[in-house]
């Protein structure tokens, strides 16, 4: 991905050179989205990620998009999909997120809401993973 602020400009992103490049107009929405975090993010949150061995930040635009959480440390974008990312649209949508995420030399794991729920030990031990 080209970073230049000219292209950058060009896509309505701005970056300061210390942090990934982002749509300013998504800041407001991601507070929003911090102060209503689904039940499963509150459990990711309170349970692991809050408290992680490197900082996470929550809700965190990126490009065009924000992400549910990213750990710049690690660079890894964790995401937790909800009912919305297994209908038709979702998946497409999903797909070119990621290879966006990803040209930023991110890495992108998700979860589902049910993984998150009945699953969580699990959950923690693959993103632990990540950080090896």
């Amino acid at each position: 991905m080209v970073w230049d602020r000219e292209t950058l400009k060009s896509r309505g992103l701005i970056s300061n050179g210390h942090c990934l490049p982002y749509n300013p107009g998504l800041v407001e929405r991601a507070r929003e989205l911090r102060k209503q975090m689904t039940p499963s993010e509150v459990k990711l949150w309170v349970n692991l990620l809050r408290d992680f061995r490197y900082r996470v930040l929550r809700q965190r635009p990126i490009d065009h998009f924000i992400v549910d959480f990213y750990c710049p440390r690690m660079k890894l974008v964790i995401e937790i999909d909800g009912a919305n990312h297994f209908s038709e649209n979702g998946g497409e949508y999903d797909k070119e997120r990621e290879t966006i995420l990803k040209s930023y030399g991110l890495k992108v794991i998700r979860f589902s809401n049910s993984e998150i729920q009945s699953h969580f030990e699990e959950v923690c031990k693959k993103i632990a993973n990540c950080s090896r």
